[in-house]
């Protein structure tokens, strides 16, 4: 089971790191980016937040996050060392379509993507896919488990309605639990060594 990071850790990199590496953490408006990093990142995680404006009403969708009341308008951005010397820096993408040209500033330079889908609305995944899998990026897919998202999905079929390649990493994740986020960021990351094998940074 992968440790928390560790509240003391401050701002400096541990004497350890070796491989620092750029994450995108993705996927649709309302998801759980913001609060995944807020709950794995060392240091102290930069937010874009604004409120949600009567202007934004007929631009976001707002079917299944009723509740939501802020959204990101550029990145979030938090940083957690893992076993080994590997740090990631993980940069949080908005999830609106209207944001969609910030994509490639915040994308340049990623080594790969954890891709959330709420099971409530996996058809709002679609797009975000679409953007990854332009791109090139490597990415694993991590269901958010909200708790009134159905359960009774087989892997099988989430692939199936997600279209995904069968390497492609596919686990469910609490973003507002550590260990279950840092668990889905495990996946990513061992996906991506298994695809570069032996190579160092």
């Amino acid at each position: 089971m992968a440790s928390a990071p560790s509240s003391t850790s401050g701002i400096h990199l541990p004497d350890t790191a070796r491989d620092l590496v750029k994450i995108l953490v993705t996927g649709p408006f309302g998801v759980g980016k913001t609060t995944l990093i807020d709950s794995v990142s060392e240091i102290r995680p930069l937010h874009t937040e604004e409120q949600l404006s009567e202007a934004s009403a007929g631009v976001d969708d707002l079917a299944g996050v009723r509740e939501k009341s802020t959204t990101t308008v550029a990145i979030d951005f938090g940083r957690i060392s893992l076993p080994g010397g590997i740090v990631l820096y993980l940069f949080g993408t908005p999830g609106q379509e209207r944001f969609r040209s910030l994509w490639d500033d915040i994308a340049h330079g990623a080594l790969g993507a954890l891709v959330l889908v709420d099971g409530r609305r996996v058809d709002a995944s679609f797009d975000v896919l679409g953007l990854v899998e332009e791109s090139g990026l490597p990415y694993a897919v991590a269901f958010n488990a909200f708790p009134d998202a159905p359960r009774h999905h087989t892997e099988a079929q989430l692939r199936a309605a997600l279209d995904l390649e069968p390497g492609t990493p596919l686990v469910t994740c609490d973003a507002r639990d550590t260990n279950s986020s840092v668990e889905a960021l495990l996946a990513l990351v061992q996906h991506l060594i298994e695809r570069h094998p032996g190579e160092r940074r």
